[in-house]
């Protein structure tokens, strides 16, 4: 059996950041990654589909200690891969990666004041488990099951399975969806396809912006790098954080604002079928088109949007409610993620099974009766890597305290207000079909998800470890 200080599941962007902080801030501490794939580098080593990029801009989703160097703020898929692979070869943190191993569950001991965490190479023992495999199944994105597909006889494909060989040069493609994949693959796949056509059920709000950061660009021809970097990526939150804020308090400006980018490039017509949500800005997350690409794309007649409903599969394509038909040579079905809570694992407390779903999430990064084990989950508004960050820098405070005071374990106790939110406040599809599977969080703090990360770097940095927490000495098992 392998035994460690701390076992962190998946090596990628959230997995080698919380090593690097590891590192940094407790050198001392023995740690494993391990890593279900056989690389390095979580969603960015998934997902190869034509087009596939951050829609977050770089100077944030990149960590705070590497700065980004790329020309891009908004960055494809093979550049945060090499990205996240040489941060952790440049730390080492490379070393401490066991590929190939899927972790099946962790049982937490008492009496051992231990995880053993089981997988598919064998067992590990760990003070402490710090969960980053993200939020969603790696297996196989969520299908829902089209009438007539057996009838169809085309090409049909789901983003988080592309098959290397898949030439769409030439070839009519309908993409069913209208997330940010469905945004992202439309205008690439354009760019040589014979036609592209993005079926939609309902519209999605799209928010342009430039590919490219004139500001980063002027002041690192001015700045050392690391200062540019820095003032970028403070300008980025601010804008980021202000604009989400404009549009949970003056929605109708926000709805007007996109509309009339909208109408740069289509006409009103288009805008009012296809582009006119009926909900309101970030009640679901807002696709980012780089450059005006996707309006651009059926601008030039290259792409078109269809909004309806798939009635069957046929031979040749798709027969919509409406009656018409969507003649395909290819389908992709853009269709979400199927979310999994904390990879999949199972876990048990002394023998006792733990439902997800009936715990509460601590400071958005542990459970709630569950001793020695955080989880990364990054914010649905703003780069992900701004809340990992965060998460990784509290855990390590929370092993330092551990180990100060000579407590062995630390586990949240429940709110005393039993009212409960969904973890992930958004009305998406894909959230609402799992979401019940998650934790809650609670009505106040330290028990609430806030999706500000202004707020959170002020709380989290003067968070008061003992808020609301049960500790355990190391010599003994009597609450501290």
């Amino acid at each position: 059996m392998n035994d460690t200080d701390v076992l962190i599941v998946g090596a990628g962007l959230s997995g080698v950041g919380a090593a690097y902080r590891l590192q940094q801030e407790r050198p001392g501490d023995r740690y494993a990654i391990l890593e279900q794939r056989a690389a390095i580098g979580g969603t960015w080593d998934l997902f190869r589909y034509p087009g596939v990029r951050s829609d977050s801009d770089m100077f944030t989703l990149a960590y705070p200690f590497k700065p980004w160097r790329g020309e891009k703020s908004l960055a494809d898929g093979e550049s945060i891969r090499t990205y996240i692979r040489d941060t952790a070869r440049e730390a080492g943190i490379d070393r401490h990666i066991r590929f190939d191993t899927t972790v099946h569950s962790a049982d937490w001991s008492s009496a051992d004041q231990r995880w053993t965490v089981r997988t598919s190479q064998g067992e590990w023992r760990a003070k402490f488990v710090y969960l980053c495999a993200g939020y969603y199944s790696y297996d196989q994105g969520y299908q829902p099951a089209f009438p007539g597909l057996a009838d169809y006889a085309g090409t049909f494909v789901h983003p988080q399975a592309w098959p290397e060989d898949l030439d769409h040069a030439g070839r009519r493609v309908v993409v069913i969806g209208s997330g940010a994949t469905a945004v992202t693959l439309v205008p690439a796949m354009a760019e040589t396809a014979a036609h592209v056509t993005m079926l939609q059920r309902s519209p999605s709000y799209l928010t342009a912006l430039p590919p490219r950061d004139g500001l980063a660009d002027t002041l690192r021809r001015r700045l050392p790098a690391g200062t540019a970097n820095r003032i970028v990526r403070a300008k980025n939150i601010a804008l980021s954080q202000g604009f989400y804020q404009l549009a949970r308090r003056r929605p109708k400006l926000v709805r007007g604002a996109l509309r009339k980018m909208a109408l740069r490039f289509l006409d009103e017509h288009a805008v009012d079928e296809h582009f006119t949500p009926t909900y309101e800005p970030w009640d679901q997350r807002l696709c980012v088109v780089p450059g005006a690409d996707f309006y651009k794309a059926v601008q030039a007649g290259t792409a078109s949007v269809v909004t309806d409903h798939v009635d069957t599969f046929t031979e040749k394509g798709i027969r919509l409610r409406s009656g018409a038909e969507l003649e395909a040579d290819i389908v992709v079905s853009a269709t979400g993620l199927q979310m999994l809570p904390l990879g999949g694992l199972s876990l048990t407390v002394d023998g006792a099974a733990v439902t997800l779903g009936d715990t509460f999430s601590y400071r958005g990064l542990m459970l709630s009766g569950v001793p020695n084990l955080a989880y990364c989950i990054g914010y649905t508004n703003a780069s992900w890597t701004l809340r990992a960050d965060l998460s990784s820098r509290y855990v390590t405070r929370l092993l330092t305290h551990l180990e100060k005071h000579g407590y062995a374990a630390a586990a949240p106790t429940a709110p005393a207000s039993a009212e409960r939110r969904p973890l992930l406040d958004l009305t998406s599809g894909y959230v609402k079909r799992s979401i019940a599977n998650f934790p809650s969080q609670g009505v106040e703090q330290p028990w609430q998800v806030q999706q500000n990360y202004v707020a959170d770097l002020i709380q989290m940095s003067r968070a008061d470890l003992a808020r609301d927490m049960r500790f355990t000495p190391a010599h003994s098992l009597q609450e501290a």
